[in-house]
This record gives C-alpha cells, sequence and structure tokens, in this order.
C-alpha cells in the first residue's frame, strides 16, 4: 500500500466534513433566513430555498470541468487541488461573516462551489495516480475505503451541524466546516514530498478535443458529413438557447421562452446539447482522424464517448439522491419527532436534517457488508458482479426508495401524525443504491478513463449530479405553471406526491436504459504501468 494514501485519505475526511457541515443545513438555513424574507413562510419560500440549494448543486458539479482541464493541461493535480483549497476555504469564510447580506452569502456560496467543484475530479484520480500495475489490486480497496472515510466526515457533519445551527447561529455553524476546510488543506499540503505526481500534458496534438475536432472536420470523398452537419446543430441550438435567455432578460418579449428559466437552466441545457450532438457527430465520423492521429488516441476518444453514454444514464439517480438534503428535509419538517419513544435519542436528534446522518452512517456498514458478505454469497452462487450491473441495480434500488417517501407522504397528507423515524426506510434503499452506483463508480470511471484523459473524465463522473439537480429545477419550474398544476390537481395528489412517484418512475425508466446499454459495453483496463 503507497505510504501517501494517508494523506490523501485525512485530507478527505475533514475536506467531506466541511462540505457536508455547510450543504446539510444549508436549506434549513434559508427557510428560516432574512435572505428570503421577501417571500412568505410556506411553500413558495420552500421552494426558492430548494431552487438556491440546487443551483449551488450544479455549481459544484459543474466547476470539475475547469479543475480537471486546468489540471491535466497546466498545473498537475497536486497544484490545483491545493490552490483551489484555498478558494474553498474563503468561501467558508464569506458564509460565516455574511449570513444576513445576500451579496456575500452568495458570494461565499459560488467561492465554495468552485474550490470544492475545482478539486472533486482531481482527489480520487490523484489517489489513482499512487497506484500501478504491481499494486493495482489494492486500489479497489482504497477506492472503496476512500468511500467510506468520504462519508465518515459526511456522517459526523451531518449529526452535528443542524444542532450548532440550532443552538449557536449560523456565523457558528458556518464558521466549523471552514476550519475543518483549513485543516484539510494542511494535512494535503504535508504530504507534498511523498506524492506520486503525473505531469500535466500539456500542447498534446492527440488530446480528446483535437482527435474530436479533426473526426469533424475532415473530409473524404464519396462520403457525407452527417457528423459535421450534427455538431453544427448542437451548437446553433445551444447559442440559440443562450440567445432567447438573454432576450427575455432584457424585457424583450419571447413568448415561447419560458420565464422560469433562467441563466443556470439555460447554460445546463446549452452544454447538454452541446456534448450530446458534439459527441454523436464525432462518433459517425471517428475513423476519418486516423492517420492524422495515432489509433491510441482515436481508440481513447471512442471510448470516453461510450463512458459518457453511462454517465448520462446515471444522471437521474442523481436528481433523486440531492434530494434528500432538500425535498426529503421539507417532508422531515412536517413529520413528529418522537421524543416520546425509549429508542428515539432525543439527547442528540433534534432536527429533521438530521436524519441525513443515516446516509454516511449506513454506507459505512453496507460497504464492509457488500464486499464481505453480499458480493462473495453471490459469486457463489454463480452471479458475476459487474461494475455496470451494480450502478443498473442501485439506479433500480434508488427508485424504490422514492416509493417509499412518496407513500409516507401520501400518508401526512392524510392528516396522520408519522414519526421521523419512518423516514429511515427510505434512507436505507437510498443508501444502498447510493453505495452500488457511486462507490462503484469512482473505481468504473478511473479504470475506463484513458490515461492522458483520466482528470477530465473523472470531471464529466461529476458533472452527472449538475445534471441530476438540473432535472431537479425543470420540475420545480415545471410545477408552476398552471396548467401543470391543474394536472397534478387532476391525480388526486398533493405536489410532494405527485413529485416523489414522479422521481421514481423516472429512475425506473433510466434503470432499464441502463441495463440494455451495458450488454453492449466494452470495458478497459487502464491502471497506469509501473
Amino acid at each position: 500500500m503507497p505510504r501517501q494514501i494517508p494523506y490523501i485519505i485525512g485530507n478527505e475526511a475533514c475536506e467531506r466534513f466541511s462540505f457536508y457541515g455547510m450543504r446539510n443545513i444549508l436549506v434549513p438555513f434559508l427557510i428560516s433566513s432574512i435572505l428570503l424574507g421577501y417571500l412568505p413562510q410556506g411553500p413558495d419560500r420552500e421552494g426558492a430555498a430548494k431552487d438556491i440549494f440546487h443551483t449551488f448543486v450544479i455549481g459544484v458539479y459543474f466547476f470539475p470541468l475547469l479543475g480537471g482541464w486546468l489540471s491535466d493541461r497546466f498545473f498537475g493535480k497536486y497544484n490545483t487541488v491545493l490552490w483551489f483549497s484555498l478558494i474553498y476555504c474563503a468561501g467558508h469564510a464569506c458564509l460565516a461573516l455574511f449570513e444576513g447580506n445576500a451579496n456575500g452569502f452568495y458570494t461565499g456560496l459560488f467561492l465554495i462551489a468552485l474550490g470544492s467543484g475545482g478539486i472533486k475530479p482531481l482527489v480520487v484520480s490523484f489517489c489513482g495516480d499512487q497506484f500501478d500495475q504491481s499494486n493495482k489490486d489494492k486500489a479497489k480497496l482504497v477506492f472503496d475505503g476512500f468511500y467510506w472515510i468520504i462519508n465518515f466526515g459526511s456522517f459526523f457533519a451531518s449529526l452535528f451541524a443542524p444542532l450548532l445551527l440550532r443552538n449557536y447561529g449560523p456565523a457558528v455553524a458556518f464558521g466549523v466546516p471552514g476550519v475543518l476546510m483549513l485543516i484539510a488543506t494542511f494535512i494535503f499540503w504535508l504530504g507534498r514530498h511523498k506524492y506520486v505526481n503525473v505531469p500535466p500534458s500539456k500542447a498534446d496534438p492527440h488530446s480528446f478535443l483535437n482527435v474530436v475536432r479533426t473526426a469533424l472536420r475532415e473530409r473524404r470523398p464519396g462520403q457525407g458529413n452527417a457528423g459535421t452537419t450534427i455538431a453544427w446543430t448542437g451548437i446553433s441550438v445551444a447559442v440559440a438557447m443562450l440567445a432567447l435567455w438573454a432576450l427575455k432578460a432584457v424585457g424583450a418579449p419571447v413568448a415561447f421562452w419560458p420565464e422560469s428559466f433562467g441563466f443556470v437552466i439555460t447554460a445546463c441545457l446549452a452544454l447538454g446539447v452541446l456534448i450530446a450532438f458534439g459527441g454523436w457527430g464525432a462518433s459517425l465520423q471517428l475513423d476519418r482522424a486516423r492517420g492524422v492521429h495515432p489509433d491510441i488516441a482515436v481508440d481513447g476518444v471512442r471510448g470516453v464517448l461510450r463512458i459518457l453514454i453511462v454517465f448520462a444514464l446515471v444522471t437521474p439517480f442523481w436528481s433523486l439522491f440531492d434530494q434528500k438534503a432538500s425535498t426529503w428535509i421539507i417532508q422531515g419538517n412536517a413529520m413528529t419527532v418522537p421524543h416520546d419513544q425509549w429508542w428515539w435519542p432525543s439527547w442528540l436528534v433534534k432536527e429533521a436534517a438530521q436524519m441525513q446522518a443515516l446516509n454516511p452512517l449506513l454506507v459505512m456498514l453496507l460497504i464492509p457488508f457488500n464486499n464481505l458478505v453480499l458480493y462473495p454469497a453471490l459469486r457463489r452462487m454463480g452471479m458475476q458482479v459487474t461494475a455496470l450491473k451494480r450502478m443498473g441495480w442501485g439506479i433500480a434500488i434508488s427508485g424504490v426508495s422514492w416509493i417509499v417517501a412518496g407513500l409516507l407522504q401520501l400518508w401526512i397528507d392524510g392528516g396522520a401524525q408519522v414519526s421521523l423515524a419512518w423516514q429511515s426506510l427510505p434512507y436505507l434503499l437510498l443508501t444502498f443504491g447510493e453505495v452500488l452506483v457511486s462507490a462503484t463508480a469512482l473505481e468504473f470511471a478511473y479504470s475506463q478513463a484513458p490515461h492522458a484523459m483520466k482528470g477530465v473524465i473523472m470531471a464529466f463522473w461529476y458533472l452527472t449530479s449538475t445534471f441530476g439537480s438540473l432535472w431537479v429545477l425543470l420540475t420545480n419550474a415545471g410545477v408552476r405553471n398552471d396548467g401543470f398544476k391543474a394536472f397534478i390537481g387532476q391525480t388526486g395528489l398533493s405536489e410532494p406526491a405527485f413529485l416523489m412517484f414522479f422521481f421514481a418512475g423516472f429512475a425506473f425508466v433510466a434503470a432499464l436504459a441502463f441495463a440494455a446499454y451495458a450488454r453492449t459495453y466494452p470495458m478497459q483496463d487502464n491502471y497506469r504501468v509501473a
């Protein structure tokens, strides 16, 4: 086992406490904060808090694109992580200092999104860089341990941050995670002389984008240019979306562009169109890059495009998972904390937001259970537990968790006093799905990425969470439409219950599509040679 691994793991534990400490109290803080004082208490303020939360999540998982590019192209992983960590610390300071100032607080959220997102794709791949072919069998243990320590930090953050907010106010509740982020940066810096530093691939003529550009530009006699046409169509649609948003923003009468589609939604949709149409077009003409670029580079790009399809099919999972810190907290606030029951830890668990601590606690239990009990048992039964099978089942199980949450919501809507303890069941199911999807994907994404593109492919993996929150924002925008509200009313369900069953169905459709694609996916082995 590489001796430098403890520095990376220790940094990750403190950073995750820092991130989840502020993230898991963001919605409760906003609902009660003067920052949203212009809205009345109730569904409007809760909806605005959810929008701010998921916009923040979109930023956190968008900026890995920037961090991955700077690392792979210019600074290397170590330097990029160190400098973005300092930006991250500055963001926490803003939250603690400007709890009642909208400009200062939202600047802090932006800096945390930039810093956290910038390092997010790099710490995992930097950890992978410490292994080679001689000890790659240890990598799976470390990736699982890496995910375990993430949840170790998240558990204590989820448990104690709501109590800090309740008892000491937002300055302390946001300040303590900032101190932990400073400690995380220091621990990472301490290991600077022990790390294996893979240098950045500067000005690579055979990079992913260069190969794609060649494939789309090359002309072949007697062959059409359907791929180029598709790519240009995507560019045109993306530009048109941004132009329509800009016209709407300056007051132009653009009736067919939704009022609720702000810049974040529009920019994410435009990015999705660019990736989808550009990747589709390049895949049709990729062989035209052979000769101009070596076969290994062209095959590497084809491998990345296949991985992006896997990633796209995972995005619905994140739309369900990230709402445990928004929709499920709001549901929990409408439930009864069972302080009168002898088995309920009333001395510790006082807020619905603290139920999120169940997620990391269950992860820490389920990862060793899966590795030591479940997977060996399935293998003895003759079942091959591949990474893609685990991920597909994880998406489906997350859908089941939202069916249970929807049933609880129906119970609440019926006027019953529902115990908060019942939320343990959907948390258990969602967490089991998360372990199958997210812990597996860390190993999958690193092993499948070509050597020169590991930072960027990890950034694309984290971008799946951006699109997961995009689906939430689009849904929230949709339910503000009078026609859609009328449709929900015709179902006889409340809006929260309808949306819970909707997202469950979304996950089931995604799981079926994932299973169909996984049958044809060719697995790769891209660990570094010693």
